[in-house]
């Protein structure tokens, strides 16, 4: 009778634990699944470009990394749009990431107008000394008052001028010109300093611009010269290496204050190593695209830099707003 009596007490403690266990939630519960997330990233460029294999790279972490569940989709070829469209939509959060080019970006976060600074920077040495450094993180920083996340700067490499009927080797030669460029006012007061006549155009006009006459000429870097196919109507290639305007990765303010702490962290880290390797392919194809422009009878030359710089003079004299940065930016070592 004891004996029943305790195997009656016994079975009746066990079954108050496991109720117990289960009501908090306990190792016989299942935890809530984690929430799939879906990435939308934007680039003009076309697939295999540098800064497209970046956001690859970066989507090919948080996919590992997230097991999974953190699913970034890369549309490249401008097939969201252009570079202004797309940071217009990254603010608005329709689309999550977008790698663009800081020159457009100054309409949004003036601050980064001074990246477009003609010879800003001495060379690539002196570039990542500066975007890897305080200046570069603060003006990053700068960029949510614009509703957007700077996560981390792409290599643009160094753009120079390439045209259809003569080389620019000195300012004299871009006189009476009509050059395009970025929808950018730097870059227009930097083509008026040399007398050419600076043409604001999209990047998809281009071709057509330089095969009609609508434009004498461009620049641009040689990957993107390269990829382009502008080489097929402007054979001259003059390495002034004017600008070195970075790219800078996007990302809706949107999106990353709907995510938890620990995504925003796998997301800044995965930007954070795809910069390093976006850098070295952007290295690796800049030297395969100059091999392939010089197979393709592009003419290539490299000008004194000098009579350049002096005639920047004019351009910087505009901009007394980038006076502090542009001290800070030169004393970089």
């Amino acid at each position: 009778m004891k004996k029943q009596k305790w195997i009656i007490l016994g079975a009746a403690a066990l079954f108050a634990m496991v109720s117990l266990v289960a009501g908090c939630g306990g190792s016989t519960a299942k935890a809530p699944a984690q929430k799939e997330i879906v990435l939308k990233a934007a680039d003009v460029q076309p697939e295999g470009y540098p800064t497209v294999e970046g956001l690859k790279y970066m989507a090919k972490l948080l996919d590992e990394r997230s097991h999974g569940r953190i699913k970034m989709q890369v549309y490249a070829g401008g097939q969201l749009g252009g570079e202004k469209e797309t940071i217009e939509m990254t603010q608005m959060g329709t689309v999550a990431i977008a790698r663009v080019n800081s020159a457009p970006m100054v309409s949004f976060a003036p601050k980064m107008g001074v990246y477009s600074m003609p010879f800003i920077f001495r060379n690539e040495d002196h570039l990542w000394k500066v975007l890897d450094g305080p200046v570069g993180k603060e003006l990053l920083k700068d960029l949510t008052s614009a509703n957007l996340i700077g996560l981390g700067y792409y290599d643009s490499g160094a753009r120079s001028f390439y045209t259809k009927s003569k080389p620019i080797n000195t300012p004299e030669d871009a006189k009476g010109l009509k050059i395009r460029v970025q929808q950018s006012k730097i870059f227009i007061d930097t083509m008026n300093a040399l007398g050419a006549s600076a043409t604001p155009m999209d990047y998809g006009e281009v071709y057509s611009g330089l095969q009609t006459g609508i434009i004498d000429g461009a620049e641009n870097n040689p990957p993107s010269l390269y990829s382009s196919k502008h080489y097929e109507v402007a054979k001259y290639y003059s390495l002034d290496e004017h600008s070195m305007v970075p790219e800078v990765i996007l990302m809706s303010k949107k999106v990353w204050d709907g995510l938890s702490p620990d995504d925003q962290k796998l997301i800044a880290q995965a930007a954070f190593e795809s910069e390093a390797y976006e850098r070295k392919a952007w290295n690796e194809y800049t030297e395969k695209s100059l091999e392939q422009l010089k197979a393709h009878g592009v003419k290539i030359s490299k000008p004194d830099k000098e009579p350049f710089i002096k005639a920047m003079a004019p351009v910087y004299a505009q901009y007394p707003e980038y006076k502090d940065l542009i001290s800070q930016i030169q004393a970089v070592k």
